[in-house]
């Protein structure tokens, strides 16, 4: 018989919860493979970005860091923010292409985009022709079918 063994992990993130347009978060503790509305283990607070207010149940959270709990990105910058834990802020996986364009780096895919505009263009030559005018002309009453 074969053994599986699952390792899961625990991780500390946000719950959205709220109405639509009107998001608030909670900060739950889960395993990372349920999903982020699903079963939690613990609620250790909760986030209101639009007043930029929260509750946190500081001893729970350095509790669980301390068992081994990851924090998401987003949690853990706010947790710094809020000075519930210290640490630096992590960079958010979106907003690390913009942080490397203020680098002066630049992404492979906005290389080769530079290289072909840099790239000289095939001129296509294209022939004069002539428009031909033609007025439009109502149909008469004679020229129209009757229904």
């Amino acid at each position: 018989m074969l053994g599986y063994i699952f390792v899961f992990m625990i991780v500390i993130r946000f719950s959205r919860v709220g109405r639509k347009n009107k998001p608030q978060f909670r900060i739950v503790v889960q395993d990372n493979k349920t999903a982020p509305t699903g079963g939690h283990i613990e609620i250790l607070g909760s986030w209101d970005p639009h007043q930029k207010q929260g509750v946190f149940k500081n001893e729970r959270i350095q509790y669980w860091l301390s068992q081994g709990a990851q924090a998401s990105d987003s949690v853990h910058n706010l947790l710094v923010a809020q000075k519930v834990i210290e640490a630096k802020k992590r960079v958010i996986k979106m907003k690390k292409v913009e942080a490397e364009k203020k680098e002066g780096e630049e992404t492979p895919v906005v290389a080769e985009k530079k290289e072909e505009a840099v790239a000289p263009a095939v001129e296509v030559k294209k022939e004069e022709v002539p428009v031909e005018e033609k007025k439009m002309e109502t149909p008469t009453t004679e020229e129209t079918p009757k229904a």
